[in-house]
């Protein structure tokens, strides 16, 4: 495993900010880390990157204590934090090449910076003061930073906070390119970012950890039915007798008419079951064109809140 985090308490005081909190990540995943505002969640980033020391328990990276070998650990930790601390006199040329002294790299100097500002497109702006620079190439210049060295690990602490939307779109690309060379962290407030980007989610409120899993995993396992939306081009009336008539249907029920005059139905089974395979048998069988099947799936907004809801009623 790449991170261990064992058991960790964090206490400020008489507060109880992070509460016996355990998980593991291995390399190659890309890591949601959801929480409502005072959740813990801060506090852990916090810890892990080793900025803040736990009251009690265990971080490990790459098999480092972060307290015990923090220079060892570091060594493999590359962090954004939500406002990157960039030096705006400077080139972005002159600041990559401090922090690559700071951090003491051994990698070739020129190909290194020269592979990175290329992974995170900024080579065009490589000779400008970072002051002139806008939002969204700043981001990417702290980015840049954070990935000097090569870290197995990236941390990245919402990340497209006050980007335009064509900025976001550009951060969440070069965020999935790097998670298919590392593993990485992120932190956001904007849930649709964790689902387009993240292929594991770990929820945490008061300190707990709350849920682990993908997305879809926690959709299928939240929604409590294996109910099955599906659009058909066709006689209404012929499609729902067709639908009725399928074993292991409990109800179907019309949802009215969609995009190109289709009609829409949510076909409910009598037990979890997949009957996405049989309806569309059933219903291609009986002439008729399907052109939308989905499971009646959550989205990661819903299941955030109804996860924070069953704790705060727990």
């Amino acid at each position: 495993m790449l991170v261990e985090v064992d058991h960790v308490t964090k206490r400020y005081g008489d507060k109880l900010a992070v509460d016996d909190l355990s998980f593991s990540i291995d390399q190659g995943e890309v890591v949601g880390f959801l929480g409502p505002n005072g959740a813990g969640k801060s506090t852990t980033m916090n810890m892990i990157t080793g900025y803040l020391s736990a009251t009690e328990g265990n971080i490990s990276i790459a098999g480092y204590d972060i307290l015990e070998e923090p220079i060892e650990a570091k060594k493999h930790i590359g962090y954004l934090p939500e406002m990157p601390p960039l030096y705006v006199d400077m080139t972005v040329h002159e600041y990559l090449d401090f922090l690559y002294e700071l951090k003491k790299c051994k990698i070739p100097r020129r190909q290194h910076l020269e592979e990175i500002c290329e992974a995170v497109r900024i080579t065009d702006v490589f000779e400008r003061v970072i002051r002139n620079l806008s939002k969204g190439y700043r981001q990417r210049v702290g980015l840049a930073g954070a990935l000097i060295g090569s870290p197995e690990l990236l941390i990245l602490d919402e990340p497209t906070v006050g980007l335009d939307p064509q900025q976001i779109i550009e951060i969440r690309s070069l965020i999935k390119e790097l998670g298919s060379k590392c593993t990485v962290i992120l932190s956001s407030h904007i849930l649709s970012e964790i689902e387009a980007v993240c292929n594991r989610v770990l929820v945490i409120d008061h300190g707990r950890l709350i849920a682990d899993d993908s997305p879809d995993n926690l959709s299928k396992n939240l929604s409590g039915d294996a109910s099955v939306h599906v659009r058909v081009l066709g006689d209404e009336e012929g499609i729902r007798k067709t639908l009725v008539s399928l074993p292991k249907v409990k109800e179907v029920v019309y949802n009215g008419l969609k995009e190109e005059s289709a009609h829409e139905f949510r076909v409910v089974p009598e037990e979890r079951v997949d009957l996405r395979s049989d309806i569309a048998k059933a219903l291609v069988n009986g002439g008729f064109d399907v052109i939308g099947l989905r499971f009646a799936e959550m989205t990661l907004e819903e299941i955030f809140l109804d996860l924070i809801a069953k704790e705060d009623r727990e």
